[in-house]
């Protein structure tokens, strides 16, 4: 069998690193918001480029934040509107909606799944004051088009970048230093995953940055003292401490899944299938290798019944969730819901072998409908 993402052998990898920088939190004693979290922060926000990153439990939390933060701020108020794919995984829409603002749905670019300037820019009204653009399976969105339309219109932008840590642009600039602020998961399956839940935010600026030390902790920077209405969203210190092992070895990793996307891309050739958009630089990260055809679940079984997993991201799109029925009911995306009836995830991930990548581009190949 190929797994999908085999994690204990990835991070077998790691091995006495790992149990090394667990036994330091262990026998330091110091177990939140101590100096394994502040380490790893002021590695990742050097890693991303950014001023600051704000530790938090996990990606959902990071964007809930950013926006409790912005609205604490007077930059949003209940009601407001925040523009975000209608192809996003659901954390995205909930942030929004938890914090009870507007998600505004819109169709992603064809090719590439992601945000696109003209829709973002269409789905404008004056009850609009951000922008989340998702760097959806790992690839930037075209982030300079859509800062510009921030600037024109006066509008916030929040990155969702839970699956894109380490992409850059042309220029060197990484997911997480494009917008006024960002969200990252370390969920275990991500490009840099903990051993367990986490996130955090990344962002230039002062005041959200500091309101956020804040608000991750009960909305207190002096105990017993309240600031704000917070959550208690704190990055554990034995995360953080696993995080700063692997965070070393991420660049590396993600050349290894752009080598293993790049051996996919020249070696499929099945008329069924469309394979994704990449044009070889470091803007993709590969955090999932996704292809798509009017025949997915019979691709899948013909997979799975050859010894290959493979998942679904994602079956069904926020609109037509049951936690959304009189809220986004009656919403039509066709493009939308052609992509979540018809995408299918390949293996992919730093310890996946060439050989194992043949053999699953070979199946690919064999497949008929």
């Amino acid at each position: 069998m190929i797994p999908f993402l085999d994690l204990k052998s990835l991070n077998a990898h790691y091995g006495e690193e790992l149990k090394a920088a667990a036994r330091e939190v262990i026998e330091g004693g110091w177990y939140i918001q101590g100096n394994h979290v502040k380490a790893f922060e002021k590695d990742y926000a050097a890693f991303c480029g950014t001023k600051y990153a704000i530790g938090v439990a996990n990606g959902l939390d990071a964007l809930r934040l950013v926006l409790m933060a912005w609205k604490e701020q007077g930059l949003m108020s209940d009601g407001d509107e925040v523009i975000v794919p209608a192809n996003t995984y659901i954390a995205s829409i909930l942030a929004i909606s938890q914090e009870r603002l507007v998600p505004v749905l819109v169709e992603p670019d064809a090719s590439t799944f992601n945000l696109s300037a003209d829709h973002v820019e269409a789905a404008i009204t004056p009850r609009t004051k951000a922008i989340m653009p998702v760097h959806l399976y790992g690839q930037l969105t075209p982030m300079a088009g859509i800062t510009a339309i921030a600037k024109k219109y006066n509008l916030r932008v929040i990155e969702d970048a839970a699956q894109a840590h380490g992409a850059e642009d042309e220029h060197g600039v990484r997911a997480g230093a494009f917008g006024d602020a960002a969200g990252f998961s370390f969920y275990p399956g991500k490009n840099l995953g903990a051993l367990g839940d986490g996130g955090a935010i990344t962002t230039n600026c002062d005041e959200t940055a500091q309101m956020l030390f804040a608000m991750r902790n009960y909305g207190s920077h002096q105990k017993y003292v309240n600031k704000y209405i917070g959550l208690n969203s704190r990055l554990d210190d034995i995360q953080a401490a696993m995080l700063s092992v692997k965070l070393k070895q991420l660049d590396a990793e993600n050349a290894h899944r752009r080598k293993i996307a790049t051996l996919y891309l020249s070696t499929i050739n099945n008329d069924d299938i469309a394979l994704p958009a990449y044009h070889g630089g470091a803007d993709h990260v590969f955090h999932l290798f996704v292809v798509r055809t009017l025949h997915r679940d019979k691709l899948e079984k013909h997979l799975s019944d050859n010894g290959v997993q493979t998942l679904i991201h994602y079956p069904t799109p926020p609109h037509k969730q049951e936690a959304y029925q009189g809220i986004l009911e009656g919403l039509q995306f066709p493009l939308t819901e052609a992509i979540h009836d018809e995408v299918l995830s390949l293996p992919i991930s730093p310890i996946l072998s060439d050989d194992d990548a043949h053999k699953v581009a070979a199946l690919v190949n064999s497949f008929k409908p």
